[in-house]
């Protein structure tokens, strides 16, 4: 990874450039004092690291003393468990929303020795069913109690995962939680989540 980028506007967080192949990735880093882990964000499809969800759940978890990544996804094409690679000693827990955390927990199958927690919101984690029944990270399940559709295969894929997890079903909410308190509530809970298991 390289070193911040100097001319990133005032008041926001530090852009990196992460190398992928031959080409690099811009990210937002931001580490807090007294940091114990790093959070890496994965986006859902049309969404990238300037999403205003995720920039709130991020803004929660520094307020936990936990870095946050927030880095657009590969393309499909592209291999993100093999390409990816971040030279830090900071204990690593992903969050994934919608299409982005079935990436989260596909990555976290494949690299259960280096990241030690995951949360999905919203996750569409029927695209990661291949990864499931070997997935011993501690998972948390985040979702909508009216995210239709969703909600259901939230449940069938907390039955698969054999390691520690958890079903929190958001009430009122939708997929994108724009529900008054719904956002606030999965941010919460992903800084709990994330303080328990990466090491607090």
């Amino acid at each position: 990874m390289s070193p911040p980028i100097p001319n990133s506007p005032a008041g926001s967080p530090p852009l990196v450039r992460i190398p992928v192949g031959e080409v690099q990735l811009d990210a937002e880093l931001d580490v807090p004092p007294g940091a114990h882990g790093l959070v890496i964000f994965a986006h859902g499809t049309g969404s990238g690291r300037l999403s205003p969800r995720n920039s709130a759940v991020a803004q929660r978890l520094r307020t936990h003393a936990l870095a946050t990544l927030l880095v657009d996804l590969l393309t499909a094409e592209e291999d993100i468990d093999r390409e990816k690679r971040f030279d830090i000693q900071l204990l690593i827990g992903y969050f994934g929303a919608s299409t982005g955390a079935a990436a989260a927990l596909n990555a976290a199958a494949n690299r259960q020795k280096t990241v030690r927690a995951v949360v999905s919101r919203g996750g569409r984690v029927d695209l990661a069913k291949e990864s499931l029944a070997s997935l011993k990270t501690p998972t948390l399940f985040a979702v909508g109690q009216n995210d239709f559709g969703v909600l259901e295969v939230n449940e069938e894929a907390f039955l698969e995962v054999p390691g520690t997890k958890e079903l929190a079903i958001i009430p009122h909410a939708t997929h994108l939680f724009e529900e008054p308190g719904t956002l606030d509530r999965v941010a919460q809970l992903a800084a709990e989540w994330f303080n328990e298991y990466l090491g607090v």
